[in-house]
């Protein structure tokens, strides 16, 4: 049998910057090739970075992409390494753009993957299955393909196919088992979402039982706007024997030898030239053609030892999602060009976590947090905001707000709620004008319990450019805020978040004595009807028959309802659940459908 040492990049490309992507990929093939590579695959859409959304419909865009990759292909050969077979995902389009009222059917742009080799473009694939559900719109974008591409490279038969393919029974994997490959490529943009790890390998080696091969399972890492992709490459047999796996949510090369089937049967059959040098068509099976593309025949002759990529074990639920919010957030800044963030600091515990994550992601010389104490602020809250900035070493500074109420009121007449939100919008005015003199991004700290129930102040609490913390409801911000304490004193450090943040009951602080329990319900009883009705769609009857109390759900879902329109002006965070507000749960503001009593 033929061996193979695959390399697969987990790299972290930026929408929109080609030239600085193709440079990413002839990085990485140098190390590859080093390294006695035989085939090299990266992400999908890797040279255009992924999602790149309405972007499609600039042709001056998709023209981009098809230059940028013929031109890659040349400056690989350039640099010596044209015998490398390179799989890059990239934008394609043979017409006007989709949108366009000339465009013909099946003509458009396309989510497409090419093979370099030798300086040209040695084949290409086209994105069959295109997922239309959660943030996924692909239907509104590409056109799907309709072959499935095949090439001889080393004696084995190597198919290519793109993510959503891996994820729908039938289609390329099956006929990839007609046409009788060894080897499955799938290049993958997958979002992160907790414990989505777990189900990835159960699929991978679902559709490798299907293609009867191996499958080399590639994804990108890294963030890009609301969404975070976390890597989790893998290479699976065909047996389901799972031969090595690449951490989560760092930029890795996973190189691994795989013996490899020679084809056979159906595998080793072409017919009907197709035009192309190199290439061959089959029939139609499923509704997908068969074109094959001879590179090489012989078995490459082995390269010294053996390499192993070794296999990473998953980690702890709130060890996954921390990692996550930190690279989420860390390339929201990098990629955007921000030189620092800066936030409120309470003293509770959801601004002491986005402390906590943004010194992680950033570095504490870029993390600027501001105690803004008014006269309801309480002197626990002012040491614990001052203990958490002395444990990270952030800058800290504190702005009293208590004067510029004063002035307002001095000036309105204002009482009970008005007053409340008054001193949250001051205290935004505070951050933004601290943002504009010198440069910081804004994060706002409102966690997703929050925003589920509008328990906020539209331009007060709820200021800023980035919200780390948007997609995590309230419970899991204490399990993290443990965890990461936990893992600090296992390395022998210092725990960041003060005990007594996490330890006192949350409050707003914005009359005597308030607490959030004054208008929620405690989060043990909120965050399960939350999740419920905000995750999973279940409705009314569902969450009574599931054992909570009514009045308390036509408080909580009533809440939720009137709350829309403030979640539409919320600033864009880190996903990591499976329906995080925004793309993946899309309401009407106007709407008077309610299922509350």
């Amino acid at each position: 049998m033929p061996t193979l040492r695959l390399a697969l990049a987990q790299v972290n490309p930026t929408v929109g910057d080609l030239t600085g992507n193709a440079e990413i990929v002839r990085r990485v093939a140098r190390d590859a090739a080093t390294a006695g590579a035989h085939l090299l695959a990266f992400p999908e859409m890797m040279l255009t970075g992924y999602p790149v959304e309405d972007l499609v419909f600039r042709h001056s865009f998709t023209a981009a992409s098809r230059e940028a990759l013929h031109r890659l292909a040349a400056d690989l050969a350039a640099d010596g390494l044209g015998d490398l077979p390179v799989v890059v995902g990239y934008l394609d389009a043979d017409g006007p753009p989709a949108i366009s009222a000339d465009a013909e059917p099946g003509r458009g742009p396309r989510n497409a993957a090419a093979l370099l080799h030798g300086g040209t473009v040695a084949a290409t694939y086209v994105k069959h299955h295109l997922p239309n559900y959660g943030v996924f719109d692909e239907d509104r974008y590409f056109v799907p393909g309709d072959t499935l591409t095949v090439v001889r490279l080393g004696g084995v038969d190597v198919a290519l196919t793109i993510c959503e393919d891996l994820w729908q029974a039938g289609g390329p994997f099956a006929v990839a088992r007609q046409a009788g490959v060894g080897l499955v490529v799938n290049i993958n943009g997958s979002p992160y979402e907790l414990n989505k790890d777990d189900i990835r390998l159960p699929l991978v080696r679902r559709r490798a039982a299907e293609a009867g091969a191996t499958i080399a399972y590639v994804n990108m890492v890294g963030g890009q706007d609301e969404l975070v992709f976390d890597g989790d490459s893998m290479i699976v047999a065909a047996d389901g024997t799972l031969l090595a796996r690449a951490p989560q949510f760092v930029e890795h090369l996973l190189l691994h030898d795989v013996a490899l089937p020679e084809p056979t049967g159906d595998g080793a059959a072409t017919s009907e030239p197709a035009g192309a040098a190199g290439e061959m068509l089959e029939q139609r099976a499923d509704h997908l053609r068969v074109v094959r593309t001879r590179l090489t025949d012989a078995p490459p002759a082995p390269a010294g030892p053996p390499a192993v990529g070794g296999i990473i074990e998953p980690v702890a639920d709130e060890a996954e999602v921390w990692h996550a919010l930190v690279l989420g957030l860390r390339d929201y800044v990098r990629k955007n060009r921000f030189p620092s963030v800066v936030l409120g600091l309470s003293g509770g515990i959801d601004s002491a976590v986005v402390a906590a994550i943004a010194v992680d992601a950033l570095g504490a010389d870029r993390v600027v947090g501001v105690s803004m104490p008014s006269q309801h602020s309480s002197e626990h809250s002012r040491a614990d905001a001052a203990d958490l900035a002395k444990r990270t070493g952030l800058d800290y500074r504190t702005e009293p707000i208590q004067p510029m109420v004063d002035t307002y009121l001095a000036n309105m007449s204002l009482s009970g709620v008005a007053v409340e939100n008054l001193q949250a919008r001051v205290r935004g005015v505070i951050l933004m004008a601290l943002s504009n003199q010198e440069g910081h991004l804004v994060l706002t700290t409102g966690n997703k319990s929050e925003l589920a129930v509008g328990y906020s102040t539209l331009y007060g609490d709820s200021v800023g450019g980035f919200n780390p913390i948007k997609d995590v409801w309230k419970t899991l911000v204490w399990k993290l805020a443990r965890w990461r304490n936990a893992d600090a004193a296992s390395r022998g450090e210092t725990p960041p978040i003060p005990e007594n943040s996490i330890g006192k009951p949350p409050s707003a602080e914005l009359s005597p004595g308030q607490l959030d329990s004054d208008t929620l319900p405690d989060y043990s009883v909120l965050d399960p009807i939350l999740m419920a009705y905000v995750d999973t769609d279940l409705g009314r009857q569902g969450l009574v028959e599931a054992g909570h109390d009514p009045a308390v759900l036509d408080r909580v879902l009533r809440m939720v309802d009137t709350a829309e329109y403030k979640r539409r002006q919320s600033a864009p965070g880190t996903k990591i659940s499976m329906k995080a507000f925004g793309r993946d749960r899309r309401l009407p503001i106007t709407n008077r459908w309610r299922e509350h009593g």
